[in-house]
Protein backbone atom coordinates (compact mmCIF):
# COMPACT_ATOMS: atom_id res chain seq x y z
CA UNK A 1 0.00 0.00 0.00
CA UNK A 2 1.24 3.50 -1.18
CA UNK A 3 0.73 6.63 0.09
CA UNK A 4 0.93 10.06 -0.93
CA UNK A 5 -0.34 13.84 -0.02
CA UNK A 6 -0.10 16.78 -0.77
CA UNK A 7 -1.58 20.29 0.73
CA UNK A 8 -3.52 22.77 -1.02
CA UNK A 9 -5.08 25.82 -0.37
CA UNK A 10 -8.65 26.79 -0.32
CA UNK A 11 -10.87 29.42 0.73
CA UNK A 12 -11.72 27.37 3.85
CA UNK A 13 -7.62 27.06 4.69
CA UNK A 14 -5.05 24.36 3.69
CA UNK A 15 -6.81 21.29 2.83
CA UNK A 16 -4.34 18.14 2.81
CA UNK A 17 -5.33 15.46 0.20
CA UNK A 18 -4.11 11.67 1.04
CA UNK A 19 -3.36 8.76 -1.78
CA UNK A 20 -3.72 5.47 -1.33
CA UNK A 21 -2.70 3.30 -4.09
CA UNK A 22 -2.97 6.60 -5.95
CA UNK A 23 -6.91 7.07 -5.08
CA UNK A 24 -8.17 10.00 -2.58
CA UNK A 25 -8.46 8.44 0.61
CA UNK A 26 -8.47 11.75 2.54
CA UNK A 27 -9.04 15.49 2.54
CA UNK A 28 -8.37 17.37 6.20
CA UNK A 29 -8.60 21.11 7.23
CA UNK A 30 -6.24 22.33 10.01
CA UNK A 31 -7.04 21.35 13.34
CA UNK A 32 -9.65 19.03 11.87
CA UNK A 33 -11.26 16.84 14.94
CA UNK A 34 -10.59 12.80 13.94
CA UNK A 35 -7.66 13.87 11.40
CA UNK A 36 -4.95 11.62 11.43
CA UNK A 37 -1.50 11.43 12.43
CA UNK A 38 0.64 13.48 9.64
CA UNK A 39 2.89 10.10 9.56
CA UNK A 40 -0.09 8.37 8.13
CA UNK A 41 0.07 10.29 5.18
CA UNK A 42 2.94 9.01 3.45
CA UNK A 43 5.35 10.95 1.53
CA UNK A 44 5.03 14.58 -0.10
CA UNK A 45 3.71 14.32 -3.83
CA UNK A 46 1.15 15.94 -5.68
CA UNK A 47 1.19 13.83 -8.62
CA UNK A 48 -2.18 11.51 -7.56
CA UNK A 49 -4.10 14.92 -7.38
CA UNK A 50 -4.47 16.38 -10.86
CA UNK A 51 -8.02 15.56 -11.28
CA UNK A 52 -8.72 16.56 -7.42
CA UNK A 53 -7.18 19.70 -7.61
CA UNK A 54 -9.56 20.36 -10.97
CA UNK A 55 -12.78 19.97 -8.94
CA UNK A 56 -11.72 21.24 -5.98
CA UNK A 57 -11.24 24.58 -7.57
CA UNK A 58 -14.43 24.40 -9.79
CA UNK A 59 -16.27 24.08 -6.57
CA UNK A 60 -14.69 26.72 -4.65
CA UNK A 61 -15.57 28.72 -8.08
CA UNK A 62 -18.97 28.02 -7.88
CA UNK A 63 -18.89 25.94 -11.21
CA UNK A 64 -19.31 22.24 -9.80
CA UNK A 65 -22.37 20.80 -7.86
CA UNK A 66 -21.17 17.87 -7.77
CA UNK A 67 -17.49 15.17 -7.33
CA UNK A 68 -16.82 12.87 -9.63
CA UNK A 69 -13.53 11.46 -8.19
CA UNK A 70 -12.96 8.19 -7.81
CA UNK A 71 -12.50 7.47 -3.81
CA UNK A 72 -11.76 5.12 -1.08
CA UNK A 73 -13.49 5.44 2.12
CA UNK A 74 -11.77 3.28 5.12
CA UNK A 75 -14.47 2.14 7.99
CA UNK A 76 -17.01 0.07 9.23
CA UNK A 77 -20.01 -1.25 6.89
CA UNK A 78 -22.08 1.59 8.54
CA UNK A 79 -20.12 4.27 8.08
CA UNK A 80 -19.96 3.51 5.24
CA UNK A 81 -23.54 3.91 4.29
CA UNK A 82 -23.31 6.91 6.35
CA UNK A 83 -21.38 8.23 3.73
CA UNK A 84 -22.90 7.26 1.04
CA UNK A 85 -25.70 8.63 2.30
CA UNK A 86 -24.08 11.94 2.49
CA UNK A 87 -23.04 11.89 -1.68
CA UNK A 88 -26.51 11.78 -1.77
CA UNK A 89 -27.19 15.01 -0.56
CA UNK A 90 -27.74 17.29 -3.74
CA UNK A 91 -25.50 20.75 -3.41
CA UNK A 92 -26.90 23.65 -1.65
CA UNK A 93 -29.55 21.40 0.43
CA UNK A 94 -29.43 19.96 4.11
CA UNK A 95 -30.36 16.77 5.93
CA UNK A 96 -30.71 16.02 9.68
CA UNK A 97 -28.77 13.59 11.44
CA UNK A 98 -32.24 11.86 11.48
CA UNK A 99 -32.92 11.91 8.09
CA UNK A 100 -30.17 10.04 7.59
CA UNK A 101 -30.82 7.27 9.85
CA UNK A 102 -34.19 7.15 8.96
CA UNK A 103 -32.66 6.42 4.92
CA UNK A 104 -30.52 3.65 6.70
CA UNK A 105 -33.12 2.22 7.89
CA UNK A 106 -32.45 2.98 11.45
CA UNK A 107 -34.32 5.79 12.83
CA UNK A 108 -32.87 5.24 16.63
CA UNK A 109 -29.36 5.95 15.20
CA UNK A 110 -28.88 9.46 14.96
CA UNK A 111 -26.15 9.53 17.05
CA UNK A 112 -24.67 6.87 15.14
CA UNK A 113 -25.05 9.17 12.44
CA UNK A 114 -23.47 12.29 14.06
CA UNK A 115 -20.43 9.84 15.08
CA UNK A 116 -20.25 8.54 11.48
CA UNK A 117 -20.13 11.51 9.95
CA UNK A 118 -17.33 13.16 12.13
CA UNK A 119 -15.20 10.26 10.60
CA UNK A 120 -15.85 11.02 7.26
CA UNK A 121 -12.17 11.08 6.03
CA UNK A 122 -12.78 13.07 2.71
CA UNK A 123 -14.35 16.82 3.83
CA UNK A 124 -16.08 19.03 1.63
CA UNK A 125 -16.35 16.22 -1.92
CA UNK A 126 -18.02 14.09 0.73
CA UNK A 127 -20.33 16.47 1.90
CA UNK A 128 -20.36 15.93 5.98
CA UNK A 129 -21.25 19.73 6.29
CA UNK A 130 -24.50 19.29 4.49
CA UNK A 131 -25.38 17.76 7.96
CA UNK A 132 -27.66 19.34 10.54
CA UNK A 133 -29.58 19.14 14.13
CA UNK A 134 -32.91 18.65 13.87
CA UNK A 135 -33.72 22.27 15.22
CA UNK A 136 -31.75 22.99 11.58
CA UNK A 137 -29.03 24.66 13.76
CA UNK A 138 -25.27 23.74 12.89
CA UNK A 139 -23.72 20.91 14.79
CA UNK A 140 -21.16 18.72 14.66
CA UNK A 141 -18.27 19.40 12.34
CA UNK A 142 -15.15 18.18 12.80
CA UNK A 143 -13.91 21.45 10.43
CA UNK A 144 -15.42 23.50 12.86
CA UNK A 145 -18.82 25.36 12.86
CA UNK A 146 -17.44 28.32 11.19
CA UNK A 147 -16.23 26.38 8.16
CA UNK A 148 -19.57 24.79 7.96
CA UNK A 149 -21.48 27.74 7.96
CA UNK A 150 -18.97 28.78 5.17
CA UNK A 151 -19.59 26.13 2.88
CA UNK A 152 -23.27 26.43 3.67
CA UNK A 153 -23.60 30.06 2.64
CA UNK A 154 -21.14 28.97 -0.40
CA UNK A 155 -23.56 26.10 -1.68
CA UNK A 156 -26.19 29.01 -1.47
CA UNK A 157 -24.69 31.50 -3.45
CA UNK A 158 -23.81 33.55 -1.02
CA UNK A 159 -21.37 36.70 -2.07
CA UNK A 160 -17.68 36.07 -1.43
CA UNK A 161 -17.43 39.05 0.81
CA UNK A 162 -20.08 36.92 3.34
CA UNK A 163 -17.97 33.88 3.82
CA UNK A 164 -15.30 35.22 5.74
Amino acid sequence: MTRQHTVVESPYGPLTLVATDGVLSGLYMVQQRHRPDEETFGEPDPAPFGETFRQLEAYFAGELKQFDLPMRLDGTPFQQGVWDQLRQIPYGETRTYGELADALGKPAASRAVGLANGKNPIGIIVPCHRVIGSTGSLIGYGGGLDRKQRLLAHERGAPEAALF
